[in-house]
């Protein structure tokens, strides 16, 4: 059993906009955001587009959510079909965490996302009240102001705070758990990947080892769960009793942190050298990724999507490496490698890279065989600061110029989308 009295007791919101990117698009066109049926899609001109956003309404009565595709939409006269806005997105964002600076300073705030933010509200109860009555009065300031609407959670930790959002407060509005909840709205989750940090591939394991609810997870031996999963076990099992210590603005889930991107391609990709011009791009990024937070990793995911048109499939596999690494080259040749072992001659129209098992940048491994290794470490800092100072596209790759590259037109994009 879990002695709660000394665990953190805070007062916690995490707040999220709902249907953010639709929302936002709708209160542009004069829509009410709960009452249109809109959706964002990527690029209207491609029946293919990904859906990006779709307002409640399309969601509950169309069924069409994030990740769907163009062409899933139906025709329907009432269907508001429109392209992303994101620089507008990200200025009422910014705009949005103004109005949680009227309750909190800003060290109290924690941007987890263009749309999902978490507040500590300790201590502004002598001012605003307490935090349910914070929550509803920054929710009517963001409906008064932004016509925008929104959900939050509130919790005695970070983690908590998260779940009754997840599972409860996007249902209803606002919504606070308390640790003595726990065994009545957390325990009967199931299928575990509604846990918020538990995906498809995590769930399989652990359904494999005779666990399908929180519960079970809570009531699982902690030293099965940490021989099968190392310090993720551990972190599994306090998950699953409401138990994170970590401080506002750290990663709820420490041992989940990488840097990876996602691509969809504007087309399908035959050949294997534009193939590989795509990949050495998005190694690049992941690179910059990793050093922008002064991050190295030793475990190198890659996987493609193959074309519909290939009638699907695909492959994702991952390699550790001797010493963790935010080199481009480095992170490419074990992609290479990964590419000629799998790859089955297909058309590819996606492509995923990850860095895992990070660390921090702080130390560097000497290497005999390689002299230059430390100009070549030191050479993606410098590549960085060049472009921070000059623009995303200041300075490319030769592959970028070439009719298989991506990154001079992804250049002009605000988060992969249309400005």
């Amino acid at each position: 059993m879990i002695d709660y009295s000394r665990m953190p007791q805070q007062q916690i919101l995490c707040i999220d906009m709902k249907s953010f990117y639709a929302s936002c698009s709708a209160v542009m066109a004069g829509l009410d955001p709960l009452e249109c049926y809109l959706v964002v899609v990527g690029d209207k001109e491609r029946e293919g587009s990904v859906v990006l956003a779709a307002s409640p309404k399309m969601k509950k009565e169309f069924g069409i959510k994030t990740g769907a595709r163009q062409f899933d939409i139906p025709e329907d006269p009432r269907i508001h079909v429109v392209e992303p806005k994101m620089g507008t997105y990200v200025r009422i964002s910014m705009e949005i965490l103004r109005v949680f600076h009227r309750y909190v300073p800003k060290e109290a705030i924690h941007a987890y996302s263009i749309d999902e933010s978490f507040l500590k509200v300790d201590g502004a109860d002598k001012l605003w009240g307490d935090a349910e009555t914070i929550a509803w009065k920054i929710k009517r300031d963001l409906e008064r102001e932004f016509q925008l609407p929104s959900a939050v959670g509130i919790g005695p930790n970070m983690l908590m705070a998260k779940l009754c959002l997840d599972l409860e407060a996007k249902k209803h509005g606002i919504a606070r758990w308390r640790y003595e909840d726990i065994p009545e709205k957390l325990w009967p989750v199931s299928p575990l990947r509604d846990m918020w940090g538990i995906g498809r591939r995590l769930e399989k394991k652990l359904n494999g080892m005779g666990i399908f609810t929180i519960g079970q997870l809570a009531h699982y031996p902690l030293t099965e769960l940490e021989k099968k999963f190392g310090i993720m076990g551990n972190q599994l099992y306090h998950h699953a009793w409401g138990i994170d210590l970590s401080e506002m603005g750290a990663p709820i889930m420490d041992g989940q942190i990488s840097f990876g991107k996602g691509q969809v391609l504007l087309r399908d990709y035959k050949e294997e050298e534009e193939i590989k011009s795509v990949i050495l791009e998005m190694c690049e990024e992941v690179a910059r990724r990793a050093r922008v937070h002064r991050k190295a990793g030793r475990t190198i995911s890659f996987g493609v999507s193959y074309s519909e048109d290939e009638f699907g499939g695909g492959f994702y596999r991952s390699h550790t490496v001797e010493h963790p690494t935010n080199r481009t080259m480095d992170i490419y040749r074990v992609c290479l490698e990964l590419f000629r072992e799998h790859y089955e001659g297909k058309t590819v129209r996606k492509i995923n890279i990850a860095l895992g098992n990070v660390v921090d940048d702080t130390a560097f491994q000497l290497d005999l065989f390689d002299l230059d290794s430390w100009k070549k470490h030191e050479l993606g800092y410098t590549v960085d600061k060049i472009r921070r100072r000059f623009g995303s596209d200041s300075l490319l790759r030769a592959v970028s110029y070439t009719a298989a590259g991506t990154a001079r037109q992804r250049a002009k994009l605000v988060g992969g989308h249309k400005a």
